[in-house]
């Protein structure tokens, strides 16, 4: 009988097993599925053609391969390599990119997959490019080439169509397949030039301004392109650079004609795209949003029509609805219809205004006599002397009230003026006291040593004031009553 293990024993010997065989790898792909959460760490998928590779790259190794402060070169420990100021490969990394990974293989045992821990990552081939594409677009992005406010109006199903693409490729032939279903008919001209390689941006800038000097005689009013479409099939970072260039770019700005990009498959964005008054996403959605279906155009013709008959039948309807209407009122309006309704009018009116004179009469009758009987209540006989000994008894109760109220207010007179002598300062004079008042102070004498030998005294009595000098012996407490 077999063994029976658990599954995380099955799992750490699967994990013991991988960290043993590869305990340092360097591994080469293309970074997918980038996260980066709140902790700092990073999730990515190192994948190629045939496979795809969970790694996690921990805050704490970040460090590796990235530039500290100082401005001077660095070494990285773990590989010796000189690193570059500023480098930052961590904040840098984007989906899509190449790069080189080393780590260790192991086994996270929660999810029973395995996984690379990185302990450094280095940019890889098509990644140089990735982090080129990013400066340009910066920089394009800085100078307002990108800004919707700058980008003209492309108008619907142009006469005129530049192509500007090469000669030989399937996007051509795809768009002119399309081009020969759509629209009412246009002329279309081809601009030849190499979409890949290094001499591709200068021809292809050179094509863009060729399209924007030459005037077509087209049997359509002449004049220049209506648009330009840049176009090219689908292909690898490095095959699509040429649009990726500054030199192109400033040729798309420079255009006076709208310029439309169709590059590449549906994911694939170039800088040409940012630039161009109108980005479709292949060759083929170019010629689909430039000009509608035939078929859809016939149909439209046909809805248009049917809508012109009934809005013509509607018109007629109303026009003849309008025309009843106006011969009423022509009727309505003859002489001796007026006539006829002003005697009708007039004879209505003169029976309404005899019926409202006589209620307005007999209204004003009834409050005649109502306001007679009702002042015949109010004064009568019997109403003016019960209203005379209503006032005589009023009369009495004010008299009484005034003398209780006189009394009242005379007695707290009295008790006011009596305090008002007790609280008299020179009350106790016509007693025989007096106020004796410092002259040097102005202020009453209380106590005998408020004073010294030679101040000037004022005696207040009853009659009068006399002055006084205290003697020089000085003054002396003495006892009995003050």
């Amino acid at each position: 009988m077999s063994h029976i293990v658990s599954v995380s024993d099955l799992t750490q010997a699967l994990k013991d097993v991988l960290e043993a065989e590869f305990p340092f790898v360097w591994v080469r792909g293309q970074v997918t599925n980038l996260a980066r959460p709140a902790s700092g760490h990073l999730y990515f998928t190192l994948s190629d053609a045939g496979a795809a590779l969970p790694v996690v790259w921990f805050k704490n190794s970040q460090g590796r391969g990235n530039k500290g402060t100082g401005g001077e070169n660095s070494i990285d420990p773990l590989t010796g390599e000189v690193l570059e100021p500023g480098r930052d490969v961590a904040g840098s990394l984007a989906d899509g990119q190449e790069v080189l990974v080393a780590g260790r293989v192991t086994v996270y045992a929660a999810r029973g997959s395995y996984q690379l821990v990185a302990e450094l990552v280095q940019p890889s081939g098509v990644s140089d490019l990735a982090l080129a594409f990013e400066a340009l677009k910066r920089k394009l992005s800085d100078k307002g080439w990108f800004d919707e406010a700058r980008k003209k109006p492309v108008p619907p199903s142009p006469a005129r169509v530049a192509l500007v693409t090469s000669a030989q490729g399937a996007a051509v032939r795809d768009f002119l397949r399309l081009a020969r279903e759509r629209g009412t008919g246009a002329a279309l001209r081809i601009y030849p030039t190499l979409v890949q390689g290094i001499a591709a941006p200068a021809q292809i800038a050179a094509a863009l301004d060729a399209v924007n000097a030459d005037a077509w005689a087209d049997g359509k009013a002449g004049g220049k392109a209506d648009v330009i479409a840049l176009i090219r099939g689908g292909g690898s970072l490095e095959d699509l650079w040429a649009f990726n260039s500054e030199v192109v770019a400033e040729a798309m700005v420079r255009s006076k004609i709208p310029v439309v990009t169709g590059v590449g498959h549906e994911p694939d964005v170039t800088i040409a795209d940012f630039v161009a008054d109108k980005r479709f996403s292949t060759p083929s959605a170019v010629a689909s949003g430039l000009w509608p279906l035939r078929a859809d155009l016939m149909q439209a013709v046909d809805g248009l029509e049917t809508d012109l008959s009934r809005a013509f039948l509607a018109l007629l309807q109303r026009k003849q609805a309008q025309f009843s209407e106006l011969r009423r009122g022509l009727t309505w309006l003859s002489p001796v219809k007026r006539l006829a309704r002003l005697d009708e009018d007039w004879l209505e009116t003169s029976q309404r205004l005899a019926a409202a004179g006589g209620r307005m009469l007999d209204a004003r009758r009834e409050r005649l006599a109502a306001s007679v009987r009702g002042l015949s209540r109010a004064f009568g006989p019997a109403d003016v002397s019960a209203l005379q000994a209503q006032v005589r008894a009023l009369a009495e109760r004010a008299h009484l009230a005034a003398g209780v109220a006189l009394a009242g207010a005379e007695g707290r007179a009295q008790v006011l003026a009596a305090r008002l002598a007790g609280l008299d300062p020179e009350g106790p004079l016509s007693r025989g006291y007096s106020l004796v008042r410092i002259e040097r102070t102005g202020r009453f004498l209380r106590s005998i040593a408020e004073v010294a030998p030679g101040d000037r005294l004022g005696v207040r009595t009853a009659d009068g004031e006399v002055a006084a000098v205290v003697a020089g012996g000085g003054a002396e407490k003495t006892g009995g009553e003050a």
